[in-house]
């Protein structure tokens, strides 16, 4: 007969609460019994001596009725063979007693019969107390026998049957452990017909079910991994796999060519050890051996590679899985992909060196232009007409606007260039916050626009370059009095923050849509919404930025719409 599990736990909770209540059972019967013993020993002896002394001292004190008292309550508790005999001698002793108080001789036989009865009162208390400890030791062997046989019989269950429980589960899960390994050869064997058997037996059907599907399965993988590496090998970008120890997987066509190694040197090796003797491999891995896979500033890799130097971006890619059955999710690896941009890095290269030529090509004749415009409204050439003032005004506009352009494009053109050239000194924050308020007071005051500094002049001084310098702070500044409403404040601050010295210029216009704030510093760019009187290249502020990171700083602009905006750059101190 094959029990459920459900039942055999249930029936041996059982045997063990039965164990319990018999010992309880017993416990108690034994005791009840002892208490039965003490019980009569006191009420039937203890209380018969206590009369016979009480009388006795009556006697010896004359109180006759204390005497009686006590007489006819040991009339009552008479209980020992011969004591009833006594105690009917002793009421005619003292009814004889009473009649003749004097009668030294019936006072004698009365103290006789009261020694009587307390002396068969004490036998009967020695032959009982025996009797209670026959009990008692009967009771103790009795309890200690059945008491150590189910200590006993306990002791094998407890001993036993959480094996009976934990054995075939230590198994499962060890068969489970064994399947997760792929080992698909593991079997489970349980005797018993009860839910662990049924457990077995699904088990191994899953088992061999997964043995077959890995075998049906191998030959498809192999296929489609090939697949894989010949479509990998055939990407016209380097790509480098590794593990998650960053073991070398594989390394593509493309790869092998850029790093100058034997792909079977490198696939199966530790990544850091190749790297020691490669420089352009231990540049590639530095990224991910310090844990930042995503850095902020990915600059271009130059490499030589297809018989020239190149231009490659890098980017790593952090594979991840979800193992079957569980939630955690955990890395199994990392994919190093170059990017070449050659092709583009020698667009932007000749983009850059046509805005230089243009623009120097340019800014000749525009001066003359420039220079004509400013003839014509000399008095001394011939007077003009109002018409003719117009006209002359709008020219000298536009040629100083078309300057303006052109030298953004040159500054722009030396940044991308490389060849922009920092004249590095001790300046004071007062210095470049003084130039851009004198340089644009006068704007502002036609604006009606009130210019506030907040400068302290204890400020220690920066390492930057003047000219470039002043004219960031110029150029926000000159931003802020543009999209500031009139009659409203723009305050120019500078803040000392531990070794940085953080100027700012707060307007209290429109400010930007956070779908913007991300872009104000790209080349050209122009916020959809923004005034069309207030147009511009779009180079300013991409041009700030460059020459305040080529100087060691930061730049950056907080807003919040319908509440202005604040244009901040940070640079050193001088150490």
């Amino acid at each position: 007969m094959n029990l459920r599990i459900k039942t055999k736990l249930s029936l041996g909770l059982a045997f063990l609460f039965g164990i319990a209540v018999l010992v309880g059972l017993l416990s108690a019967f034994y005791l009840h019994q002892l208490s039965n013993d003490a019980q009569e020993i006191l009420k039937d002896n203890y209380e018969s001596i206590e009369y016979a002394q009480n009388m006795n001292h009556a006697l010896e004190e004359s109180r006759i009725a204390d005497f009686e008292k006590n007489l006819a309550a040991q009339e009552k508790n008479v209980t020992e063979p011969g004591e009833q005999e006594l105690t009917s001698l002793l009421r005619r002793q003292e009814v004889d007693f009473k009649k003749n108080q004097k009668d030294s001789m019936n006072l004698k036989a009365i103290r006789s019969t009261l020694f009587s009865i307390i002396k068969i009162n004490m036998q009967a208390q020695v032959r009982k107390n025996k009797i209670a400890q026959e009990t008692a030791n009967n009771a103790l062997v009795y309890i200690g026998v059945i008491g150590s046989i189910c200590f006993i019989i306990t002791f094998a269950f407890i001993i036993n049957f959480p094996g009976y429980i934990a054995n075939p589960i230590n198994e499962l899960t060890e068969g489970i452990k064994e399947i997760s390994n792929k080992n698909y050869d593991e079997r489970l064997n349980f005797e018993s017909g009860d839910e662990f058997g049924e457990l077995a037996e699904a088990f191994n059907s899953m088992a061999q079910k997964l043995d077959v599907y890995e075998h049906s399965n191998l030959a498809q993988i192999l296929f489609e991994k090939k697949r894989i590496e010949t479509i990998i090998n055939k990407m016209n970008d380097p790509i480098i796999g590794l593990d998650e120890k960053k073991k070398i997987l594989f390394v593509n066509t493309e790869a092998v060519k850029i790093i100058g190694r034997d792909p079977n040197d490198l696939i199966g090796n530790y990544a850091p050890d190749m790297a020691v003797k490669n420089d352009l491999l231990r540049s590639l891995i530095k990224d991910l051996m310090e844990g930042n896979l995503f850095p902020t500033d990915s600059p271009v890799l130059k490499i030589f590679a297809d018989g020239k130097e190149s231009y490659f971006t890098k980017e790593i890619l952090r594979v991840t899985t979800v193992p079957t059955g569980e939630k955690k999710v955990v890395s199994i690896g990392y994919v190093i992909i170059l990017k070449n941009i050659t092709a583009f890095k020698e667009l932007d290269l000749a983009k850059t060196n046509f805005m230089a030529t243009i623009s120097h090509e340019l800014k000749t004749p525009l001066a003359s232009i420039q220079m004509c415009s400013q003839l014509l409204d000399d008095k001394r050439v011939g007077e003009l007409n109002e018409e003719q003032k117009k006209i002359v005004k709008t020219v000298h506009e536009e040629t100083s606007r078309l300057m303006k352009i052109i030298g953004e494009l040159l500054d722009l053109a030396q940044v991308e260039s490389g060849n922009l050239h920092l004249q590095y000194e001790p300046v004071k924050p007062k210095q470049l916050v003084s130039y851009a308020y004198d340089a644009l007071n006068f704007q502002a005051g036609l604006k009606q626009v009130q210019l506030e500094v907040h400068c302290p002049d204890d400020l220690p001084l920066v390492k930057a370059d003047l000219e470039k310098t002043s004219w960031v702070l110029v150029n926000f500044l000159s931003n802020a009095i543009r999209y500031s409403p009139e009659k409203s404040t723009v305050i120019i601050r500078a803040t000392q923050n531990e070794n940085k010295i953080i100027f700012s210029v707060q307007d209290f216009g429109k400010g930007i849509d956070p779908q913007y704030i991300d872009h104000v510093f790209e080349k050209f760019y122009k916020i959809p919404d923004s005034d069309p009187t207030h147009s511009g290249t779009g180079l300013g502020l991409a041009i700030s930025k460059d020459f305040i990171i080529s100087e060691g700083g930061k730049v950056w602009v907080e807003s919040e719409p319908g509440n202005g905006s604040t244009f901040n750059f940070e640079l050193g101190v001088v150490t």
